[in-house]
């Protein structure tokens, strides 16, 4: 049975994942060591505490002359060198930007002021830039293709803001949309991602780089993709801020596919703010994605919600439907629940969404459907790439199956190759059915029946021993054990989770979803949340549960 994109995949195989790095084409092992070694240079007057500052502290720093832009980013790309590339051995951060101390320097010079002027921000592997780096979803199959001819949208904004673009990060490989049976935050570009809290855990998602690089304090923010929870899940598993925004509100062009229906992407940071401020910035319509036709009327300065009373008249639901399966998480959110009584929330416990065991069928169907349809559309915006089609990328992973297919396979490729156009008579009633029994008759009745502001269910539990040979531990069409992604996921509506405990020294999450266009809601509320709760706590880097804390190399 196909496990949603927050899960994952896996089959035997006898390449063990260290030798993959020495079995890339030989252009993109040259790149690699080219791109490390032209930004990895020492930094001056290290400053740990830079690792986990916020925007408005960075911000603070610079405006009363004690920190620049490139020293920023000398830091980070020191701390990248330190855990990432080697110590702990994150494998968060695919590529860095060869050129971001040029950058940083021009930012300098500006003084230009922007939102976010002179932050490092990471990409996942999926989002385009115009520039040196690659974007391959990690996949081998695009390692020799030419960089992106242009900035995908979100990346345009983020240039716009005074951003510094400082790398790529890992991936699932194709955001888990390959195979049944993958380790998440696997790819055969960049191998296996690890969760900076417990180094044999596993980062949950398929932007498990974005999330474990925040965790880990290896960038400021970054932006991450979901599907259906491959934001929620990352993020609430490295212990981090995750907005899921509506579909629409943010542009996906210039940004490898799965569904036209459900992908969109969103901001991973340490703290509410700071992912309020970066939603703010990459908001707004792009007549490259026609979702976003309304963005504009929506898109507003998200920060004015950052209320630390925003739990107080609110009504939230606790949906039940998405809690009992581990009681870990449940422990966790009953103690969020009680902490929102407390600041002035009214909980209305249990609320049910209808319809919720139907989603999985349909929603399956239509990713099948737009991944074949919309993967060709995407390779046509990639001149100079042999890959045209995913019948092409099909081909490739057969004859390349010693790298790309070590531990699993592409059977969801397959699946998706075989079926039709989009005029389908199933696609067509699929992609209706599921709109319709996740939107207005599922989240939008929960929601009015009870007259609620939000709905609130446990994020994640503790997250899994990542398995290389059976894939993620996740039970098999159990929302819960899955995460509670799939309601807003497949709706598009958006959602945000919040670090709100621990167990065994691994993050535990909770997640507050609502109806179109709602982030100013979710965000009052789950800064209210945050400002109370406290939960954030830095990594470890622990070899196990119980173990020793793995130091950064010198």
């Amino acid at each position: 049975m196909w496990k949603r994109l927050s899960c994952g995949f896996a089959t035997s195989c006898r390449t063990p994942p260290e030798t993959l790095v020495n079995r890339l084409p030989l252009s993109l092992s040259l790149l690699a060591i080219a791109l490390f070694a032209s930004t990895a240079l020492p930094a001056k007057d290290t400053d740990p505490a830079l690792a986990w500052a916020s925007i408005k502290d960075i911000h603070q720093r610079m405006d009363a002359g004690q920190l620049t832009s490139e020293t920023l980013a000398r830091q980070f790309l020191e701390r990248i060198r330190q855990i990432d590339q080697s110590g702990p051995s994150l494998k968060a951060v695919l590529e860095t930007n060869p050129d971001v101390l040029k950058l940083a320097t021009e930012l300098d010079r500006k003084h230009a002021g922007g939102a976010l002027h002179g932050i490092p921000v990471l990409l996942k592997d999926n989002i385009d830039t115009g520039d040196r780096m690659l974007t391959t979803a990690g996949s081998l199959a695009l390692a020799d293709a030419p960089p992106a001819p242009r900035d995908a949208g979100l990346v345009a904004r983020l240039r716009k803001s005074g951003a510094l673009i400082l790398g790529k990060t890992n991936l699932s490989e194709w955001a888990n949309m390959r195979s049944n049976h993958a380790s998440s935050g696997w790819s055969a570009r960049g191998g296996q991602t690890r969760n900076p809290y417990v180094l044999d855990r596993n980062p949950c998602g398929s932007s498990a780089g974005s999330g474990a690089a925040v965790a880990a304090g290896l960038a400021t923010v970054a932006i991450g993709s979901e599907t259906d929870g491959s934001i929620i899940c990352p993020a609430a598993a490295n212990g981090i801020v995750g907005i899921k925004p509506t579909l629409g509100l943010v542009s996906r062009s210039g940004m490898v596919p799965i569904s036209h229906n459900q992908d969109t992407a969103g901001p991973m940071a340490r703290n509410v703010a700071d992912a309020a401020t970066v939603l703010s910035v990459i908001a707004g319509s792009d007549p490259r994605d026609p979702a976003t036709v309304d963005a504009d009327k929506h898109a507003t300065d998200y920060t004015r919600f950052l209320d630390p009373n925003g739990l107080k008249g609110k009504r939230i639901g606790v949906v039940r439907q998405l809690a009992g399966a581990e009681p870990n998480a449940d422990r966790v959110l009953e103690q969020s629940i009680a902490l929102m009584k407390a600041q002035g929330a009214i909980i209305v416990d249990p609320v049910e969404i209808p319809h919720l065991k139907e989603l999985g069928d349909v929603e399956l169907t239509v990713l099948l459907y737009d991944l074949k349809h919309d993967m060709q559309a995407y390779l046509a915006t990639r001149p100079g790439s042999k890959m045209k089609t995913l019948a092409d990328l099909i081909a490739f992973n057969r004859r390349e199956a010693q790298r790309e297919m070590p531990w699993f396979g592409q059977e969801l490729f397959e699946q998706a190759e075989a079926k039709g156009p989009l005029t389908d008579k199933a696609y067509v009633e699929a992609q209706a059915k599921a709109k319709r029994l996740a939107g207005p008759e599922g989240i939008d009745a929960a929601l009015a029946k009870q007259h609620l502001d939000a709905l609130l269910s446990p994020s994640w539990g503790p997250t899994f021993v990542t398995d290389l040979v059976l894939g993620d531990h996740v039970v098999s069409g159990d929302p819960t054990v899955g995460g509670a992604s799939q309601p807003a996921a497949v709706a598009g509506y958006p959602s945000i989770t919040v670090p709100a405990g621990f167990a065994h020294d691994l993050p535990v999450g909770i997640v507050l979803f609502g109806a179109k266009w709602s982030e100013p809601t979710l965000i009052s509320i789950a800064y209210g949340f945050e400002q109370h709760a406290k939960a954030w706590q830095p990594p470890s880097f622990l070899e196990t549960v119980g173990g020793k804390p793995v130091p950064a190399s010198p």
